[in-house]
This record gives structure tokens, C-alpha cells and sequence, in this order.
């Protein structure tokens, strides 16, 4: 049949449908178990091609390869394609995106006997019953369709072993039953041509699926099907540039392309080609792009590409820019129909020489970026997938409470929670043996509570200069505010914790806060505490220590601070004495050249450069809020001020119930007494009242213990020996005598003047 598109009365060609796919051919894509021997089609296509859950397929692939496999429905597939794990891609030689034919294998027979031995370099220091261990939990689970000359690959303990089908009875396909004789003759066997299983496939890569798709978009298509750009008329893409934080991935990617394309990969290590010859560092060059134009199709990847092409105005030497120089036109003198690629990566992409940064050398620029929490998710269960884990190991918090957490990040923790397991397992074999056996690796599995020590001693790379940590402080260490803690929930939780109401009523957040109020009221302990609250990863800056003496130094750490706020997002940044860097604008005389005045100015452009996609918190707090600079103060960049006063009579009562409430405190002590006493009282007053009762007390403890020791070999004491230690009455009325007041009432007075005075100046002083 074909269409035609001619009018009536006119001559003209008619244009042949497009051919169809015959409906037992289908794309391969990734799966999402792990399973060996199962794929998942649509239930629509297993019903087209008469197969029933749980049947037997034949699946055809490339150089003619062939294997069989269970058949499992899902509604994730898409009709015309099919879920298949890396195992069983690798025993087909296709990759990704490629076709195979599917069918069903009306009759196949039970095996009677199978020939399974595993390869030498997965089995090395590992000794013991590897059947039991291995083979025996590996079929049991599963009538498992097995083809003679398949590589599968089973997780056991802490290792996964490779074994191959050697020979199968009956001859070629039959399915491993409960009644099989699985026979083991011989030690292990050699690899041969076979590919590893574990090379870096796309399913090695999480937290990255929409880069990856630009990219396979931009690397896959020129290189498997090039007469689709000579059709249409255009060139295709000549490179990719890759940049974002270390630890992303950048690298991985371009190795998984290779391995998953089938495409040669040529690796220039920038410093690699680095020589002290004039000429020979732009002659390494031009031999990698003459080698993978013979080899085309085939990808150049340049990796660490800032060490090699930085910007020629700024380079210090003759080499580079003369390489810088070489690249553009090797870059430029790719022919059109090469089949070459160039991937470039780097973290430091503003570097890197503007001439490279155009359409014709490195077409598209890719971010690959610190993942989100979806994202981390994927990179877990990646991690995680050949670790023996309890079942109480919950993945979704662990991503959850991985703010900034880089893949790389996650691979350390992965690492650090099985070498907890292993530490607690050290007692079980000796270090000396050589060997260990199958059955102690076989009992080893990470728990939730490994994870949790890992969590503990480990930071987000991209921040481990700077301090951050996720705070201890919750709202029940605050006592009062209750109007505080909710307008903070509203302005820095509700928009990590619910960001699609955001959304959904078309309002972006609030960037920011200022705590304004008398000292020692809880303006620190209040920002510690929001943090904590939406788990934000909560970095606190010192006024003070962003000046220094160099000039252009102090701007250049307000910069690395915010960029290092935004790669770790959701981050709170939290800071302190904000008046020591934010003074009015030309009020300070004599000022290091106006080094203050510039810091402001760089904290207010870096405010307004915060994207509404990152979520990153500023809490500035001050005692002195009447000489800030009034342009920090605007809605936009602080937008909610908020007074803290001093506790009224029912905060100081939750501050003492807060500060006392880990303490073993006695039934006399009426607390709402001591609420009325400290009138004018700050909480961080209050807190010293509290501690100095708790030393008393701790005294008097301590005395007693002596006193007993002198009289253990003596009469009997007239005090009961079992009584138990507690702060009394008596303790506080001796502390309540060094009580001091830290806020005077004229301090107070003028607090509230500031207050009533921005309010009128704002509009509301009615």
C-alpha cells in the first residue's frame, strides 16, 4: 500500500509507507530488577505474541548469539520494547537501544544435568562451599532457564562470583529443577574473550537520567546512524562539554557511552600529553585525533580538559597556549562524516578558553549536577545492589538525610557502612590466613545501624572545607517563641518539606530572615534549630572571618561560600553577627580601602543571584540591627525581620523545663515560681542559673561520695547510702544569688523603639 500526495490532476510521486516493525522485534532497555534470567515485556505485546507469564523465550541478538529466558509482564514497559539486565544484554552482545528478536519456546525441557563452573579472577581469596554458598540459593529461588555457554553472574556475602554454563543435558536450552544434577568437576575456569559483566553500562549511572538522555541524543545518534543528519542536511554534533562538581560522574558517563555504544574510546588524560619538547605536546594531540579518526566511529574524551585548554590571555606559558591552539583546530578540522566525538569534563568550566565554547567545537554544554533526592535514590540502590543489606536497611532515608551528597559522596558511605560490618565480623577469621571461608562471608550483611555510623562520620565532598554540618538542636531545646518557630517553619521548612504547594499557588519562597533582638534570646539556637527541623545541611559564617587583608580576597569567600551553599541545597546559611559586614554603606573611615563596603555589596548581588531552584536559606542575626546596611533589609533579600525579645513568664518556664529537662530535677522544685523571680531574665540568663544548680548539686554529689569513702570501713551513715542524686530547691536558691540580668531595661527600651520605628517606616504603625 502507499499514500499519495498528488492533487486531481496532477502528476506526482506517491511516497511508500514507512515499513513496519515486525511485532516480535523489540528495543532493548534497561531493566529495573536484577534478575539473570527474567525480562519484562508489556502485557499487550505478550499477548500478541501468545506468551503467558512465567513462558520460556528464546531471545536472538548480535553475532548470532541466542540465549532463553523467563517472560514476566509489566505495565512500565513500552509495547515495542523490552526490559532486559546487563547479564543478559552481555550473553547477546547488544547494548541499549538495539533490536532482538523475541519468541516463544513452546516445549522446554527440565535439565538433568549441568556443568557449571565459576571464572578464576571473580573466586580469587574466597574458599570454602561456594555450591552451598552460591550455586544451591541461586536455583532454588527459581526455575532458571539456563543456555550452554551463558555467563551469569550471583550475589553472595560480600562478593558476586561469575560462573559459565559449561555443558547442559538435554543439549542447549532446558530449565534447572529442583530435581537437576548441577555437576561441579574442576577447580575454576580461565576467562577467555568474554567481557566482564561489571564494565560501566547506562544501569551504573544514577542520579543522572535526563543529562544522560541529552547526551545519548547528542553521542548514540551521530554515531550509530550518521545518514540521519546527511538526510536532513546538517552537521552532526563534533562535542559534548561535561562539568559540574567532582565526584558527579562525569567521567563514568563517558566510559558507559563507550562500553554502551560499542564505540572506540581514545582517554587524553589532560597533563598526559604535557611534554618539555617544543612541538611534541600539540604532536600527542594530533596523533589521538588521527587514531580515532581511523577508528572511527570513535570518542575522544578529554578529561581534567582545564588543565590543557585554559584561557590563552591568562595561561602563564607558551604551551599552552599553543595546545589551546591545536585543539581548535583539530577540533575545527574534524571531517564531517569522521564519526568522531569529542567529550570534554571539567569542574572548572569558567577556565577553560572561550574559543572552545562555541557551536562547531563543543556544541552543547551538560551540567551534570549534585543529584536530588530522587536521584540519590538511584545511586543507592546502584551502590547497594551487589551488597548483602538487612532488611531494615531503609534506602529512602538514607537519601533523604544525604543533602549534597555527590555520587561519589555515596559510593564513601556505601563503602564506609560495609567496612562497619566488616570490623564487627574481624573477630570470626584471622587476618594471617590467606584464605576465608564461603560460609563466614556468607553471614555478613550490612544493617541500618552501619549505615547510620557511616552517615555520621561523613560530609559532602564539595563541602569539606568549609564547616557543615546537619545541627543537633530541635524546637523541644527552644523554650517559648511559639510564634517565632512557626513564621520560620513557614518561611525555610515549608518550602523544603512541600515545595509543590509553592508550585501550586504560583509563589516562590522567601530567601531570607534576620533575628534581630537583645542578646543571649536564642537567635543562633532558633537557626541551628530550623535546620535540624527540614534536615538542611546547615553551614554558620563568623562576620569577621570573611575579611582579610588582601584585596579582592574578602568578595572571592562570600562567592565560594554561596556556590558552595548552592551545590549542597537544601542548605541554611546562617550568618552570625551579620553587623560586622553589613555597616552602612560609607560610614566606616579608614577602612582597608572600603574592604567591608565591597563584601556588602558582593552579599547583595550573590542574594539576588540565588535561582529560585536552589533552595538555599540565609538567617542573618544581630544585636545591632539599627547600623545595618537598609539595601540588606528590602523584601527579596531579608524579607522577614523578626524581633526576638526577651522570654515573657511563660517562655522562661519552657526555657527552664528545656534546660532542665535531661536533668534529674526534684518534685519541690516549683518551676513557675522561678519563672516569676526572673523577670527581665534573657534565656541564655536563665540557662546559667540552670547550670550553675546543676554544679551545686554536682558538688554536693561528689562530697557525699567522699565522705562515704571515709566511712566505709567506719559506723554506718546517718543519710540513706541508695539516695539518689538531684538538683533541690536548695540549689537554686544558691544560684538565684550570683542571677544577673545580661539586657538592661534601657537596652530593652531601645530594642522596642527599633522595632516600633521599622514597623511605622514599613507602613503599619497603626
Amino acid at each position: 500500500m502507499a499514500i499519495s500526495l498528488k492533487r486531481k490532476g496532477e502528476d506526482q510521486e506517491t511516497i511508500p509507507e514507512p515499513k513496519r516493525r515486525a511485532p516480535n522485534r523489540l528495543l532493548v532497555d534497561e531493566a529495573t530488577n536484577d534478575d539473570n534470567s527474567v525480562v519484562s515485556l508489556n502485557p499487550k505485546t505478550m499477548e500478541l505474541l501468545q506468551i503467558f507469564h512465567g513462558d520460556a523465550v528464546l531471545l536472538k541478538g548480535k553475532k548470532r548469539r541466542s540465549t532463553v529466558c523467563t517472560a514476566f509482564p509489566s505495565e512500565t514497559v513500552e509495547e515495542h520494547q523490552l526490559h532486559m539486565n546487563k547479564v543478559i544484554r552481555s550473553n547477546l552482545k547488544v547494548r541499549l537501544g538495539d533490536i532482538v528478536t523475541v519468541q516463544l519456546l513452546p516445549e522446554i525441557k527440565s535439565a538433568k544435568r549441568v556443568h557449571i563452573l565459576p571464572l578464576d579472577d571473580t573466586v580469587e581469596g574466597i574458599t570454602g562451599n561456594l555450591f552451598d554458598a552460591y550455586l544451591k540459593p541461586y536455583f532454588l529461588e527459581n526455575y532458571r532457564p539456563v543456555k550452554k555457554g551463558d555467563l551469569f553472574i550471583v550475589k553472595g556475602g560480600m562478593r558476586s562470583v561469575e560462573f559459565k554454563v559449561l555443558e547442559t543435558d538435554p543439549e542447549e536450552y532446558c530449565v534447572v529443577t529442583p530435581e537437576t544434577e548441577i555437576f561441579w568437576e574442576g577447580e575454576t575456569i580461565k576467562r577467555e574473550d568474554e567481557e566482564r559483566l561489571d564494565g560501566v553500562g547506562y544501569d551504573d549511572i544514577g542520579g543522572v537520567r535526563k543529562q544522560l538522555a541529552q547526551i545519548r541524543e547528542l553521542v548514540e545518534l551521530p554515531l550509530r546512524h550518521p545518514q540521519v543528519f546527511k538526510s536532513i542536511g546538517v552537521k552532526p554534533p563534533r562535542g559534548i562539554l561535561l562539568y559540574g562538581p567532582p565526584g558527579t560522574g562525569k567521567t563514568l558517563i563517558a566510559r558507559a557511552i563507550a562500553n554502551e555504544t560499542g564505540a572506540f574510546f581514545f582517554c587524553i588524560n589532560g597533563p598526559e600529553i604535557m611534554s618539555k619538547m617544543t612541538g611534541e605536546s600539540e604532536g600527542n594531540l594530533r596523533k589521538a585525533f588521527e587514531e580515532a579518526e581511523a577508528n572511527a566511529p570513535s570518542i575522544i574524551f578529554i578529561d581534567e580538559i582545564d588543565s590543557i585548554a585554559p584561557k590563552r590571555e591568562k595561561a602563564h606559558g607558551e604551551v599552552e597556549r599553543r595546545i589551546v591552539s591545536q585543539l581548535l583546530t583539530l577540533m575545527d578540522g574534524l571531517k564531517a562524516r569522521a564519526h568522531v566525538i569529542v567529550i570534554g569534563a571539567t569542574n572548572r568550566p569558567n577556565s577553560i578558553d572561550p574559543a572552545l565554547r562555541r557551536f562547531g567545537r563543543f556544541d552543547r554544554e551538560i551540567d551534570i549536577g549534585v543529584p536530588d533526592e530522587v536521584g540519590r535514590l538511584e545511586v543507592l540502590h546502584i551502590h547497594t545492589k551487589n551488597m548483602r543489606i538487612s532488611e531494615d536497611v531503609d534506602l529512602e532515608r538514607i537519601a533523604k538525610d544525604t543533602h549534597g551528597y555527590v555520587g561519589a559522596d555515596l559510593t564513601s558511605l556505601c563503602t564506609e557502612a560495609a567496612m562497619q560490618c566488616i570490623r564487627e565480623k574481624l573477630s570470626l577469621f584471622d587476618l594471617e590466613d590467606e584464605i576465608i571461608d564461603a560460609e563466614i562471608l556468607n553471614s555478613m550483611a550490612v544493617t541500618d545501624q552501619h549505615f547510620k555510623t557511616a552517615l555520621g562520620t561523613s560530609n559532602p565532598s564539595a563541602l569539606r572545607e568549609t564547616v557543615v554540618e546537619v545541627p543537633n538542636v530541635t524546637w523541644a531545646d527552644i523554650g517559648g517563641l511559639e510564634s517565632v518557630k512557626r513564621e520560620l517553619q513557614e518561611t525555610v521548612q515549608y518550602p523544603v518539606e512541600h515545595p509543590e504547594k509553592f508550585e501550586k499557588f504560583g509563589m516562590s519562597p522567601s530567601r531570607g530572615v534576620l533575628f534581630y533582638g537583645p542578646p543571649g534570646c536564642g537567635k543562633t539556637l532558633l537557626a541551628e534549630a530550623i535546620a535540624n527541623e527540614c534536615q538542611a545541611n546547615f553551614i554558620s559564617i563568623k562576620g569577621p572571618e570573611l575579611l582579610t587583608m588582601w584585596f579582592g580576597e574578602s568578595e572571592a569567600n562570600v562567592r565560594e561560600i554561596f556556590d558552595k551553599a548552592r551545590q549542597s541545597a537544601p542548605c541554611v546559611l546562617f550568618f552570625d553577627e551579620l553587623d560586622s559586614i553589613a555597616v552602612q554603606r560609607g560610614s566606616r573611615i579608614g577602612d582597608a580601602g572600603g574592604a567591608s563596603d565591597r563584601v556588602l555589596n558582593q552579599l547583595l548581588t550573590e542574594m539576588d543571584g540565588l535561582t529560585a531552584k536552589k533552595n538555599v536559606f540565609i538567617i542573618g542575626a544581630t544585636n545591632r540591627p539599627d547600623i545595618i546596611d537598609s539595601a540588606l533589609l528590602r523584601p527579596g533579600r531579608l524579607d522577614q525581620l523578626i524581633f526576638i525579645p526577651l522570654p515573657d513568664e511563660t517562655s522562661r518556664l519552657q526555657i527552664f523545663k528545656s534546660c532542665l529537662r535531661k536533668s534529674p530535677v526534684s518534685n519541690h522544685v516549683d518551676f513557675e515560681s522561678l519563672a516569676k523571680i526572673t523577670e527581665g531574665f534573657s534565656g541564655a540568663d536563665i540557662t546559667e542559673i540552670c547550670q550553675r544548680a546543676c554544679k551545686y548539686a554536682i558538688r554536693e554529689d561528689i562530697e557525699k561520695d567522699i565522705e562515704r569513702e571515709k566511712n566505709r570501713n567506719g559506723e554506718a551513715m546517718d543519710e540513706d547510702v541508695n539516695e539518689v542524686p538531684e538538683i533541690k530547691v536548695s540549689h537554686f536558691e544558691e544560684a538565684l544569688k550570683f542571677a544577673r540580668r545580661s539586657v538592661s531595661d534601657a537596652d530593652v527600651l531601645r530594642y522596642s523603639e527599633f522595632a516600633q520605628r521599622l514597623q511605622e517606616s514599613r507602613g503599619f504603625g497603626f
